[in-house]
């Protein structure tokens, strides 16, 4: 519920959100009053999704500043631009964002992760750099600039290989490779999708450089770390325990809050990330740093200086007790009296995706049912009748999710499972002959987990 502004007094400076995202924006409006949110966004992104009209349906919402943040020097040149902003605090809503975020704190004076900080976690070649000489375990990894490249890297390196942007976020563009036969034609693939991303309305229309890396697969268990900083000190910290769908694609199909593991290696993941954020020099804002355990060994996947996707911080709010994005937003504007912070979980949350057979979407349903299932905290179909599922790909395809809490982890991944189980979405054929009943042939009325 949005706390409603006070009649005739002077609005309080507003926060700055970069990038429009309605899940921050709600998350927002249940502690700030109306009209103190800035939000700047792509301007191709603002036309694409129909910002400017959605935006004034956001009470929360001050102003929606179009701007392209995602450009070298933005910052810089906005920071110029809006000299009288006077922003309480300045925030990214994703991941492409985090750079732009960080370098215009520094230009207003306000706490964050840094932009040197941003800039090497954004860039996962950077990434490695620091991390080995921090001496933490890596999988091999190098720059490659084509397929006879990536065939070579992979012939030093027997057995699987990850190809993957430098870049970019959502397992867009990744893919594992088994041999170097498979480099050509995973190259071509993997460049495409990355370079496809421009016709989404998510991102800007302007071309971006496709920078590609192949790395080792490491073959062990993903875990994530989230860790709440301020100045460099941690103040709360979480091991989430990540399942990946088979097949080919690093793509997520569901997380536990807290990770149901010894609390040896709970110790050895958290301690990894924090001698990181030691060594990176982060200052004020939340990591969510990728971990796969292989041998008893973590070794770093990703780390991102933002607040973590795929519902994981509902799960830990729910897992926890805890207002995290209040306590973020509270210690980017610099105020160190955070809300209350558990050391520990006091019961487990779990969220579980689904992928619906590809083909054109004909209904949806389940929902209902879904709720009916005890402890289930929210669940939600992605797609919409009339549009299409494509494979398996990303996060972005996945076609619905369900989160749920249990006293247990056990508990709680089976509501979870039970819950997005009872989702169905029915797809035909993509090109099959439409919709009077006795033509309709559908594909699928479930959704299958892989």
């Amino acid at each position: 519920m949005t706390a409603p502004a006070t009649s005739g007094t002077t609005p309080p400076p507003p926060l700055v959100l970069v990038g429009f995202s309605y899940a921050a924006l709600l998350a927002l409006g249940g502690f700030r009053p109306d009209d103190s949110v800035i939000v700047v966004e792509e301007p191709d992104v603002v036309r694409k999704r129909g910002l400017r009209d959605r935006a004034r349906a956001v009470p929360v919402i001050r102003e929606l500043i179009e701007w392209p943040y995602q450009l070298d020097g933005s910052a810089d040149r906005f920071a110029a631009a809006h000299p009288g902003l006077a922003p309480a605090a300045i925030g990214p809503a994703g991941e492409y964002a985090t750079y732009f975020a960080a370098r215009l704190a520094e230009h207003y004076g306000l706490p964050g992760i840094g932009s040197d900080v941003a800039r090497r976690l954004r860039d996962k070649s950077l990434l490695r750099e620091t991390a080995r000489a921090a001496g933490i375990a890596n999988p091999a990894s190098r720059a490659v600039g084509g397929p006879a490249e990536l065939a070579a890297f992979m012939a030093d390196h027997p057995g699987p290989v990850v190809l993957k942007p430098a870049d970019l976020q959502g397992s867009i563009g990744a893919r594992v490779l088994d041999s170097p036969d498979e480099a050509a034609d995973a190259w071509a693939a993997s460049v495409a999708e990355c370079a496809a991303q421009r016709d989404g309305v998510w991102v800007p229309d302007r071309e971006v450089p496709v920078r590609m890396l192949a790395e080792r697969c490491v073959s062990g268990r993903p875990f994530s770390v989230e860790l709440l900083v301020s100045s460099g000190r941690v103040l709360f910290g979480n091991v989430t325990e990540e399942v990946m769908f088979p097949g080919p694609r690093p793509v997520e199909r569901g997380q536990l809050v807290p990770a149901d593991i010894p609390s040896a290696l709970d110790a050895r993941l958290r301690e990894q990330t924090e001698w990181l954020v030691a060594m990176t020099g982060f200052g004020t804002g939340v990591v969510h740093c990728e971990w796969i355990v292989e041998d008893g060994t973590p070794y770093l996947i990703e780390c991102a200086g933002r607040l973590p996707g795929d519902n994981i911080v509902d799960l830990i709010e729910w897992a926890y007790d805890i207002e995290l994005v209040r306590a973020y937003w509270t210690l980017l504007t610099g105020d160190p009296r955070t809300p209350p912070l558990p050391r520990r979980a006091r019961r487990s949350a779990a969220v579980r995706y689904a992928h619906a057979t590809p083909g054109t979407v004909e209904h949806v349903g389940g929902v209902r049912e879904a709720y009916a299932v005890p402890d289930v905290i929210r669940c939600e179909v992605l797609v919409r009748p009339g549009s299409r599922v494509g494979p398996l790909r990303s996060s972005l395809d996945r076609s619905a999710f369900a989160l749920a809490c249990g006293p247990t982890p056990a508990q709680a991944v089976r509501r979870a499972e039970e819950a997005v189980a009872r989702l169905t979405v029915t797809t035909r054929p993509y090109g099959s002959p439409d919709r009077s009943p006795r033509h309709r042939t559908p594909t699928t009325t479930t959704l299958p987990e892989g």
